[in-house]
């Protein structure tokens, strides 16, 4: 019959499927994954990407910034072309970009193995096992276990919870409702990068200074929106805000600073002090002096916060992509 042929082809033509409702749900279903299982034992991707950017590292490896550039290039350049591919390929099926969505989240995000280290350490401290304590330290942080009392690991705990809230957690989110997939793996692999390169060691102050960059560029707006997440999340909003305005800047790291101010602040503890990285001393200034020394139940409070400063994460992140779509109907109307 008469135009069979054409509504027939048209009913064939995929149609994408709405970025805005699958960045949301499939955001929720990984980290819905995330809570249930963590990061795996064996085979992580990120442990993989890590393998990789090794491997082009000992090819490219000069005692030069441009060499540097070129493997952060290499690295997160080709993560980021990857993310791309993949969702282009997956982007007429609502089924597979949910599914690569919430396989992406569940990749870069880490919210619930940091809290279950966090607590391991703290568990051995409440039991008074510090030696334990001090073997658990390095899966958490980087600092010399052996120069820390129960006291300080406690401290460098809430630290790293703090931190890792904004890197391994809403940082990821961000790009991902800004970018999608592509954003959520570029932001991995640019922190991981800089974890590994990005330190002021004799081997990397030059080579990994690109990477060291990119990162502090790439976190800033995370780690922002962790310390206004915090100060709702918090105890204290009062007492997060102050710290953030009045310590953040202080910190060496412009993006840890406000991220460990507002959790000092909204814990009502103090944070900062001297710590000792690969046998080097650092004397960081005191966030929240006013608050209180750090206590073995403070990092349980920690974790708690880290978890709601997770789901305020994704709700802020799925509800603000899904109005800037809103908005781009509207003006195309």
């Amino acid at each position: 019959m008469p135009g069979r042929g054409p509504r027939s082809s048209r009913a064939r033509t995929p149609v994408p499927a709405p970025a805005a409702r699958v960045f949301a749900y499939g955001a929720a279903a990984g980290l819905a994954v995330d809570l249930l299982v963590g990061d795996p034992r064996r085979g992580h991707p990120v442990a993989a990407f890590g393998r990789a950017a090794g491997a082009v590292e000992r090819v490219l490896w000069r005692d030069d910034r441009g060499r540097g550039a070129l493997h952060t290039a290499v690295c997160a350049g080709g993560t980021v072309a990857l993310g791309v591919l993949a969702a282009r390929t997956a982007r007429n099926s609502r089924a597979a970009s949910l599914a690569l969505t919430a396989a992406s989240v569940w990749a870069v995000v880490g919210g619930t193995t940091l809290g279950r280290e966090a607590r391991a350490i703290g568990g051995a401290l409440r039991a008074g096992d510090v030696e334990v304590a001090r073997e658990r330290m390095p899966h958490l942080v980087g600092r010399d276990p052996q120069a820390l009392d129960g006291p300080a690991m406690a401290r460098a705990v809430v630290e790293s919870v703090a931190e890792n809230t904004s890197d391994a957690v809403v940082g990821a989110l961000f790009w991902g409702a800004v970018a999608g997939v592509p954003g959520l793996l570029g932001f991995r692999a640019v922190n991981t990068l800089d974890a590994m390169v990005g330190h002021r060691s004799p081997r990397y102050r030059r080579f990994g200074w690109a990477s060291a960059r990119l990162d502090d560029l790439a976190g800033w707006p995370g780690a922002r929106l962790t310390a206004v997440l915090t100060t709702v999340a918090g105890g204290d909003p009062r007492g997060a805000v102050k710290a953030w305005r009045e310590d953040a800047g202080r910190h060496p790291s412009p993006n840890a600073g406000p991220v460990e101010a507002s959790f000092a602040g909204a814990l009502g503890v103090r944070l900062g002090g001297t710590l000792s990285y690969g046998g080097r001393i650092e004397h960081r200034p005191v966030l929240n002096a006013t608050g209180r020394a750090v206590e073995v139940a403070d990092i349980d409070r920690a974790v708690a916060l880290s978890r709601r400063v997770t789901w305020l994460t994704l709700a802020a992140c799925a509800g603000g992509r899904m109005i800037a779509s809103a908005l781009r109907k509207r003006r195309n109307v």
